[in-house]
């Protein structure tokens, strides 16, 4: 006998549509899997064969075949482990097949016949609903996931019992219902790094407000101790909270990545990923045969700090340049070629030198110059092109050192002016789809938004004369100096705006 269950593969952050085509007939006993499936579809012959001993129900000691429709798609992942079952105990006649035309089935099955949660529920849940799929049935761990979705009633089983028991009487199970539907836009719950622990470093903390209401780059350049990762980490803290719409985005990502089993629904915060300076190219812009996003598609919407910037291998930065600038990552393998957002704010900190004492004012430096060049030589320029804000954090003095009142300001302030900056970008690009803040703007928005008087501009033409700018970097400039008038609620672009978004090229300057 022929059944036919429906399942899903990832593509990408998408998912397509998979038939799973079960027949049993006569022959020599034997499981054929076909469509081109993975070894861990393959090894799921014997783990299918298992569960239903196991769990009380007759495996037929037939030839068996199972194709995975369409035939030319790569499938990977045990998350077949639930529809080959199925179809199985179908075409055995020990299942109702009327309702499987209904239901999509994920799943990972155990020996013992429960049910393990899989990654990409929440993308497949999203595909499942365009393409008329009226019930989703999947492990317990994933169903607040796959609930997020509206318009899909989601199944929520703890072993292969209760998904035979569903299809034989349906009216005895109710669709799972989404538990947490709390606004995003509510204050934060769990605690985070505040912004008021950070003695001193005036400067640095203001470069990384303007971070914070442009999502514009950042680097910090100074010496041990100074206080550089502190502040990097405190920058989620003054980030406005994520939206609906992008926190829909962020959770189908890291569905795919796997990230979400037993976590929940939806990520409420924006990411924050800091890699290890020995991570490879492929770990950070994603890739393998079957392509998953890397450390710059799970930062989207949120950041990627690269402490010890200077410590990667120069390769592996320049990986960075294209997502930097587009906003995507495209993954190119021979059969197929999937893309990734990747819109996220690159914070970044590295020491002036190898002994990290140049320019110190009171430990003197042990590096030649042949040494710093070569350290600073990890760092291409169309690298540094990119990154908007370049600030120098000095040392602290000892009155700053041992003080023990606090007398930074609280995140909670900085986020407010944050957000009512972010809030005048949103209106000013209602219209476009793709820009969300003043760090996404193209040439055109920069001639509509940040046009110049006469002293901006000449201020501006010196100083890409005496440092040398490129005109990327320029623009870099303009795009700081449109975020530093958010901030003063103004909305032309004045001497003084400019001024302060031309002396965070430290970098530029200290080359």
């Amino acid at each position: 006998m022929l059944a036919r269950v429906w399942s899903a593969s990832i593509v990408g952050i998408d998912a397509v549509k998979v038939g799973v085509e079960v027949d049993v007939s006569g022959g020599l006993p034997g499981i054929v899997i076909l469509g081109l499936p993975d070894s861990a579809i393959q090894e799921s012959k014997e783990r299918v064969k298992a569960t239903l001993k196991n769990a009380g129900f007759a495996f037929p000691i037939r030839k068996i075949v199972i194709n995975l429709t369409p035939a030319d798609l790569r499938k990977e992942g045990p998350a077949f482990d639930l529809p080959i079952s199925i179809g199985i105990l179908a075409a055995s006649e020990q299942v109702k097949p009327d309702l499987l035309g209904d239901f999509l089935f994920l799943g990972e099955v155990s020996l013992d016949g429960s049910l393990r949660p899989v990654a990409g529920v929440l993308p497949i849940a999203a595909t499942a609903r365009k393409m008329g799929i009226t019930g989703l049935v999947v492990p317990c761990d994933n169903a607040q996931e796959a609930a997020v979705v509206e318009g899909l009633n989601v199944y929520s089983c703890q072993n292969l019992t209760d998904v035979v028991d569903l299809l034989n009487y349906p009216g005895k199970y109710q669709p799972v219902q989404l538990e947490d539907r709390v606004e995003l836009n509510q204050e934060l719950t769990h605690p985070m790094a505040d912004l008021q622990d950070v003695k001193g470093q005036a400067h640095a903390r203001r470069a990384l407000e303007i971070a914070a209401a442009g999502g514009h780059n950042l680097i910090f350049v100074g010496p041990p101790g100074s206080g550089k990762t502190m502040l990097a980490r405190r920058l989620p803290g003054i980030l406005p909270p994520l939206s609906f719409s992008e926190s829909l985005e962020v959770t189908r990502i890291h569905s795919v990545a796997g990230l979400l089993k037993n976590r929940g629904s939806l990520v409420r915060h924006r990411p924050f990923r800091s890699p290890h300076h020995s991570a490879s190219g492929p770990s950070l812009v994603g890739g393998g045969s079957f392509p998953r996003p890397g450390e710059i598609s799970l930062s989207h919407r949120g950041i990627l700090f690269l402490d010890e910037l200077t410590e990667f291998k120069r390769d592996v930065l320049e990986f960075l340049r294209q997502p930097l600038e587009d906003g995507y990552v495209t993954i190119s393998r021979t059969r197929q070629s999937v893309v990734f957002p990747a819109q996220f704010t690159l914070v970044a900190s590295t020491n002036p030198c190898p002994c990290g004492y140049y320019g110190d004012t009171i430990q003197g430096c042990t590096c030649s110059p042949r040494q710093r060049e070569q350290y600073w030589a990890k760092l291409s320029g169309p690298l540094m092109d990119r990154i908007d804000l370049q600030v120098a954090v000095n040392r602290l003095k000892p009155e700053e050192i041992t003080q023990t009142s606090s007398t930074g300001e609280p995140s909670r302030f900085v986020r407010e002016r944050v957000q009512k900056a972010r809030d005048i970008a949103t209106n000013r690009f209602a219209s476009e789809n793709n820009v969300k803040c003043n760090a996404q703007m193209q040439s055109r928005h920069l001639q509509q938004w940040c046009k110049l008087d006469d002293a901006s501009r000449n201020l501006l033409e010196t100083a890409i004369r005496k440092l040398g700018l490129s005109a990327r970097a320029s623009d870099r400039i303009l795009k700081v100096a449109r975020t530093i008038a958010d901030l003063a609620h103004d909305q032309n672009l004045k001497p003084h705006y400019v001024a302060e978004a031309i002396q965070y090229r430290t970098i530029d300057r200290m080359q």
